[in-house]
């Protein structure tokens, strides 16, 4: 099992480890800070012992991550992973974002049930089944995020039950959300969040999430 240090520091940009196993161009690694694509929350992009991450899979509690054709790479040797940081901090903040419109939502729309999320480095979106429109509320639900966001709380971040990886995140509005992605450290790192709704047809509602620094 890959031990994922970006649980342990989402701020982390290079770390040194040793390859684990090689099978064609995949590899996995004894330690590693770079995310693969779990909950709707997009693959960090970067390289791995100097080639470039094609892929980044997980499999149970293994991550994959694939790697050219060409690569040179055998079991044992050591390597350094970087992450695009501009990237990882972007998914991070709007995977936070998208998190706290998820929770407000299920508290406004007690019927809602969420049916999908993808949260990529333009955007994020949440996709519903909602008997009412979420449109008349809109406003309400951006205000009330941007106000939890500006409150300048520190997010809570770890492990309900480090053996099987289940994770959650906590800030005073909530109860204890489970979700294993990165978050930021402070609620004030989203910046400014905007809302888009998008009607899918009758009883189905999207929203799409858009952050950018927040003015000074």
């Amino acid at each position: 099992m890959t031990k994922k240090i970006f649980w342990k520091n989402p701020y982390l940009t290079e770390l040194d480890t040793v390859v684990k196993k090689v099978n064609g161009n995949q590899i996995t690694v004894n330690e590693t800070i770079f995310y693969a694509f779990s909950g709707g929350q997009e693959s960090d992009s970067g390289t791995i012992g100097g080639y470039t991450v094609l892929n980044a899979q997980k499999n149970g509690k293994e991550l994959y991550y694939t790697l050219d054709d060409q690569h040179q790479l055998k079991a044992g040797d050591k390597v350094r992973i970087i992450v695009d940081w501009s990237r990882r901090y972007q998914l991070m903040r709007l995977h936070f974002a998208a998190e706290i419109i998820l929770e407000l939502a299920y508290k406004k729309f007690p019927t809602i049930l969420k049916t999908g999320a993808h949260i990529a480095e333009a955007k994020a979106r949440i996709d519903f089944k909602c008997e009412d429109s979420i449109s008349s509320s809109l406003k309400e639900l951006q205000a009330h995020a941007q106000s939890i966001i500006d409150s300048s709380q520190p997010i809570i971040s770890a492990f309900s039950d480090e053996v099987t990886e289940r994770r959650y995140w906590k800030i005073k509005e909530f109860s204890p959300v489970p979700c294993g992605g990165t978050h930021p450290q402070n609620t004030k790192e989203v910046g400014t969040i905007t809302l888009k709704r998008i009607n899918l047809g009758k009883g189905k509602e999207r929203l799409e999430i858009f952050i950018k620094e927040k003015e000074k």
